[in-house]
């Protein structure tokens, strides 16, 4: 089935019109943005609590956090609540996003839509939480022990915000591989023995990935590339069973459309054989008309003598015709002809006139010496 340019049911949009629906998109995903900052700032400073209890449970029993910008205690909470309230409004970003970009998907692609995105949210949230729960713990952990004796651990509120933000989104985003397998199986871009094959090569970026992301320490390091590897086989796995189902559904489809084809098929050829039958019948009882004699016709005309009178005259002009285009060739050969004589006797009148010269010349007497 051939498809157009343009999904079905529907007109192809201007650039202002696209601006305008991204201009749309763009300012609900603000006011969203906005509105959960505006119920989760009066909170900042239980919700900062809460984000540093990783770390404050390992500090020494008279430790605390410090704050060593002069703004720090008010910005670093404020901070907080922005970048919570647009981790929190992923999910309506992301629907946004996929508003946007819906008009120009066929009816089959945004069938994938709503499973993507909202898988794609929860393993965001589930690198998030993986973060907060099992990497904190014990990354912080680790770390409080290896000071050296006499070190007092004092970590500065906004540089502890900043690894905290910094962790959350990249174990969020590193939580979508199987999203981008599952898409790359499913577009034709990749095959799943094609993605297995190149597992060492994967295995060796996830690790380079966790040495970039994370803290300069190997547990750190591991609990990120470990998880990337293994939600990147599970993309394989889920992207194999997507791909067998999908092939199933349409071999089933083709199925049925042949069979309906053939049962058309058949249905026609019966009808057109009785058409064909119907139309001998009519044709068998119908008195036989020869039209090749003009006095079975209806009027009185005599079509013999019209198509000979018809004939003549086509010949009549077709001997004009020749005539004419014979009378113009010889006048153009009597022109060029004419041409040529003159330009003879013009050379040989100029070869008279130089003889003459040169006679004269002969015969003037030389002055004596």
């Amino acid at each position: 089935m051939s498809q157009t340019a343009l999904p079905p049911n529907d007109q192809e949009m201007t650039l202002v019109q696209h601006l305008l629906e991204l201009r749309d998109a763009l300012t609900k995903g603000i006011i969203a943005i906005i509105v959960l900052f505006v119920c989760l700032f009066p909170f900042a400073n239980d919700l900062y609590l809460y984000i540093a209890e990783p770390l404050t449970r390992f500090l020494p029993q008279d430790a605390s956090m410090i704050a060593t910008g002069v703004a720090s205690p008010f910005l670093t909470p404020f901070k907080l609540s922005m970048v919570l309230a647009v981790y929190l409004a992923m999910p309506v970003l992301l629907y946004q996003v996929w508003t946007f970009i819906a008009p120009a998907l066929y009816k089959h692609e945004r069938q994938l839509v709503a499973p993507l995105l909202f898988f794609s949210s929860f393993l965001f949230y589930a690198g998030g939480a993986f973060a907060y729960y099992v990497v904190f713990p014990l990354v912080f952990g680790f770390l409080s022990t290896a000071a050296p004796d006499g070190v007092t651990i004092a970590t500065d509120i906004s540089l502890y915000l900043d690894f905290v933000i910094k962790m959350f989104f990249a174990f969020g985003i590193a939580f979508e591989v199987p999203i981008v397998v599952v898409l790359l199986i499913l577009t034709g871009m990749a095959t799943p023995e094609k993605l297995s094959h190149i597992r060492p090569y994967i295995v060796v970026g996830a690790f380079v990935i966790g040495m970039l992301l994370t803290p300069p320490d190997i547990i750190s390091q591991t609990l990120l590339a470990v998880p990337m590897w293994l939600l990147y086989e599970a993309g394989i796995i889920v992207g194999g069973i997507v791909l067998k189902a999908r092939t199933a559904s349409k071999e089933a489809r083709e199925a049925a459309a042949e069979e309906n084809n053939e049962s058309t098929s058949t249905t026609a050829t019966a009808g057109a054989a009785a058409t064909t039958a119907a139309s001998a019948a009519a044709t068998a009882a119908e008195p036989e008309f020869d039209n090749r004699y003009a006095d079975q016709l209806d009027d009185d005309k005599d079509w013999d003598k019209e198509f000979e009178q018809i004939d003549s005259e086509f010949m009549t002009l077709e001997r004009e015709y020749m005539e004419r285009q014979a009378a113009e060739q010889a006048e153009q050969d009597a022109a060029a002809k004419a041409a040529e004589e003159a330009e003879q006797n013009k050379s040989d009148s100029n070869h008279a006139n130089n003889d003459e010269v040169e006679v004269d010349a002969s015969q003037t007497p030389k002055k004596p010496e």
